[in-house]
């Protein structure tokens, strides 16, 4: 059985981090809640950050609980004081694995050449575990801790849990962002529409295919198109009130 604190009700802390995680209002906000909860529920957790790891790009930190963690996130080239040349995550080279298993991990940074970047850092242990994954793109929740061996089956365990709601919450946060900007680009849309039905007295069919027409020949996508209109029907030059 996985080994917590005496008192530690699993059920109950998952409940609430569930409840933390679909609290938030965007897919920004979502890592930053995901980071504290992850160093206030796994074992032997001190820090915690979320990476993304592209295939063309490296890595690139999107949250942090510390400093230290953002300065183990980012490549190990772009480091004050580290010689560059090396490639990004070469100097990390456990970080590769995850693009084939669902976790990987550091036990003693001072005794693994692909820990070296962290030992710099004070930090002995180190566990990765995927949030999402496609072929050039990976989302990875990583914990630390300043002592060796620090992660053991409870963390692991618990982190897949964990992960398992943070990843639902992050699809759960970018759905309803998408859902919010199609309905301001459709409000945008209609009102740019309505401009064009009065001053050139169209139907709006007419008008929303002038608009159409109008965003193919200036290769300019229709949302922002529109949004000029509006602007410019809002000032004084534009004959807005």
């Amino acid at each position: 059985m996985p080994r917590f604190p005496d008192g530690f009700d699993l059920a109950e802390a998952l409940t609430g981090a569930a409840r933390r995680l679909h609290g938030t209002s965007t897919p920004h906000s979502t890592p930053d809640t995901a980071v504290r909860l992850a160093v206030e529920l796994l074992p032997g957790a001190e820090y915690a950050g979320i990476c993304a790891v592209e295939r063309e790009n490296g890595r690139r930190p999107l949250a942090w609980s510390d400093e230290i963690v953002r300065l183990a996130e980012e490549p190990a080239d772009t480091r004050p004081g580290t010689a560059t040349g090396t490639g990004t995550g070469a100097a990390e080279p456990y970080w590769d694995r995850l693009w084939n298993a669902p976790e990987a991990g550091i036990a003693d940074s001072t005794l693994d050449e692909a820990g070296a970047a962290l030992a710099g850092l004070g930090l002995r242990s180190a566990l990765s575990q995927r949030l999402r994954a496609d072929r050039r793109r990976l989302t990875v929740l990583t914990v630390y801790a300043r002592k060796p061996h620090a992660f053991d089956d409870s963390t692991r365990r618990l982190g897949r849990l964990l992960t398992a709601h943070v990843g639902i919450a992050l699809e759960s946060a970018t759905v309803r962002e998408q859902l919010t900007e199609a309905m301001r680009t459709r409000d945008l849309i209609g009102q740019a529409t309505g401009i064009l039905m009065e001053r050139m007295g169209m139907d709006a069919s007419a008008a929303f295919d002038r608009l159409v027409r109008a965003s193919q020949r200036e290769n300019t996508k229709l949302r922002d198109l529109a949004r000029r209109i509006v602007d410019a029907h809002g000032t004084p030059d534009g004959g807005g009130r």
